[in-house]
């Protein structure tokens, strides 16, 4: 509107000098006469000049006000023009623009809306924090956990001071990598699974998982199984003492005998039950404590050989040492000597007659990888995974031929778990197994200055 009134006035001004130029001309002479056209085409220029340069102006406002609106969050704003001209075109691209960008923001913020709402469903508690260590989001898991609740904004510390998870989400921001901590004092009497990964703009997301319930139910699964261990154990040792009795006195050729003796051998095989259940149970609750000492690994390996050399020999198969590494490790020897003593069975059952077991110790990342390396049938793929869990068996029927009670391989595992070591399988069929485990390096006391 107003763009048209400066027009017509301006129009109206132009008109003006025109008749005033004409009457003019009339009376002047020819040399004046062009120098008042002159004059009077240059005022005309001016106005039409200054004219163009306020619309233009104006255009240009109103695209500085609309990328303005933009700049502020306001991706419904638009430019009206209608013009075709470079500044139209221009106005049109920038329109395209904040069109494209309205929907794509709408579809982000839905995207991020169906997140939060999948995170607030969760069970276990969500936190994100920065790299400032400020809480930048929680789930309501989250902040039902904590009874002041969670401020985003505020430092992570004022929500949570377990040291245990501080470290981790610390951590997992600082090395870029998923760390793992157990946590015990965020709330009392009860432990949490902490979970944290790092973040892509730098800070770490935190996943806390309630293991209380879980970890009673486990420990009154471990003392039940204990318990009725330790309570079979006496009745046990009588009937397998008392079975023993009567076979030394019992003819040859008597029928009462075989039975005695069927009665003896399940007896002993109940007791060697009974005696791996206490055992694992012991190891896995962590009532059983080792006597960590810095131990050459020449050493654990030959007392071994030595103790199961004449087994082996029964069985038709030779044990022998192939390689140890001269670093020491930290482990307790009888409990190594154990897990020796476990996977030694194992791989007795499983390798061919008249070859060789071996066994051996490498050095490894932050420590010594001990090896126990059977040339039998092989174990399948399918199966190695679950090989160290309790009563998993490959051959069901072999083992029970053989008197296996299924735990040897887990108890194997959590003594080199407690050890802060790994146990693992490898196996190819028709090319044997081997069963590796770690130990960490013992540590190095450094000289004291005198």
């Amino acid at each position: 509107m107003r763009n048209r009134i400066f027009f017509k006035l301006l129009a109206g001004f132009a008109a003006v000098i025109a008749v005033v130029a004409v009457v003019l001309n009339i009376f002047l002479v020819p040399g004046e006469q062009l120098l008042l056209s002159s004059t009077a085409g240059f005022v005309v220029a001016i106005l039409i000049s200054g004219w163009v340069a306020q619309s233009l102006a104006q255009r240009l406002q109103k695209i500085v006000q609309f990328s303005e609106s933009v700049a502020a969050g306001d991706l419904a704003a638009r430019i009206e023009e209608t013009s075709s001209d470079d500044i139209g075109r221009i106005a049109a691209g920038l329109d395209k623009t904040a069109r494209h960008l309205q929907k794509e923001f709408s579809a982000l913020r839905t995207s991020q809306h169906e997140l939060e709402t999948l995170l607030n469903s969760m069970e276990d508690a969500v936190v994100a924090v920065g790299p400032d260590d400020r809480v930048q989001w929680a789930n309501q898991s989250m902040d039902g956990l904590v009874p002041q609740g969670t401020r985003l904004g505020s430092p992570v510390v004022e929500t949570v001071r377990d040291p245990d998870f501080l470290r981790a989400v610390r951590g997992a921001s600082q090395t870029h990598s998923v760390l793992t901590a157990r946590a015990t004092s965020i709330l009392p009497g009860r432990s949490f699974e902490v979970t944290a990964a790092p973040l892509p703009g730098g800070g770490a997301v935190a996943v806390l998982r309630d293991l209380t319930e879980t970890e009673r139910v486990e420990k009154t699964r471990r003392d039940f199984i204990a318990n009725v261990s330790h309570e079979l154990r006496t009745p046990l040792t009588s009937i397998q003492g008392y079975a023993e009795t009567l076979l030394d006195g019992s003819e040859e050729n008597n029928h009462s005998r075989e039975f005695l003796d069927i009665i003896r051998k399940n007896a002993s095989r109940m007791s060697r039950l009974t005696e791996d259940l206490l055992t694992l149970a012991r190891v896995e609750s962590g009532e059983q404590r080792f006597d960590v000492q810095p131990v050459v690994p020449g050493e654990l390996l030959h007392e071994a050989v030595e103790s199961f050399e004449q087994l082996a020999r029964s069985h038709g198969v030779e044990l022998r040492v192939e390689y140890s590494a001269p670093q020491p490790v930290s482990a307790d020897r009888e409990a190594i000597h154990q897990v020796f003593s476990n996977l030694i069975d194992n791989g007795l059952k499983y390798a061919a007659s008249g070859r060789q077991l071996v066994l051996g110790a490498r050095p490894a990342e932050h420590g010594v990888e001990f090896y126990v390396r059977d040339f039998g049938s092989g174990i399948p793929s399918e199966h190695l995974p679950r090989l160290f869990e309790r009563f998993y068996r490959v051959d069901k029927a072999r083992s029970r031929e053989s008197g296996g009670t299924g735990l040897g391989l887990a108890i194997a595992k959590h003594i080199v778990l407690a050890h802060e070591g790994a146990i693992r399988a490898e196996s190819e069929l028709n090319h044997g197994s081997t069963f590796l485990f770690t130990l960490p390096l013992a540590a190095v006391e450094e000289p004291r200055a005198s």
